[in-house]
């Protein structure tokens, strides 16, 4: 990790949790509470700092006209798995995207997909971070990356974001 970006808080919390697990725990629920996530079947995980993981359920529903997923879903899980793993960095501001790469590698048509999001660099305003979407024989089906910046949004004021404990 770049001295440059800026680690949550690691003291114990009210739970006995580190500042910085009961942060992930927080962006956990703040993803599952997005009212967008509720019209896909996925999971968001956040391991460590710097680290995302989206499981994903891709199904005939979110297809194109010619019977695979359709690239908002390679972006969406992309984008999101990026953009958590930055903001695991970040304890006490909403990230914004401010662009993203995205490459398509093989298309999918059915079955369980993981996005793995990892932190790249980044300074006090801007990070940078990437994914890469992988399907059940674990070949990797796209890849992205994105920049990231501080917004003047605080996490604690959205309704999603709750420290266990707190």
């Amino acid at each position: 990790m770049s001295p440059t970006a800026t680690p949550p808080d690691t003291g114990s919390g009210a739970s006995g949790a580190s500042g910085a697990e009961a942060h992930y725990r927080a962006l956990e629920s703040l993803y599952a509470s997005a009212p967008i996530n509720a019209k896909f079947a996925s999971q968001l995980e956040i391991p460590g700092a710097g680290e995302a993981r989206i499981t994903f359920d891709i199904d005939e529903t979110l297809h194109h006209a010619a019977r695979a997923a359709h690239g908002t879903i390679y972006f969406k899980m992309l984008d999101d798995a990026a953009f958590y793993a930055a903001n695991s960095l970040v304890s006490d501001r909403f990230l914004l995207t401010t662009g993203f790469n995205l490459h398509f590698t093989k298309p999918v048509r059915a079955g369980r997909l993981i996005a793995h999001g990892k932190w790249i660099s980044g300074k006090r305003r801007v990070f940078v971070a990437e994914a890469n979407l992988v399907d059940e024989e674990g070949d990797e089906v796209g890849r992205g990356t994105g920049t990231f910046m501080r917004s003047h949004i605080a996490l604690a004021g959205l309704p999603g974001y709750h420290q266990p404990g707190a």
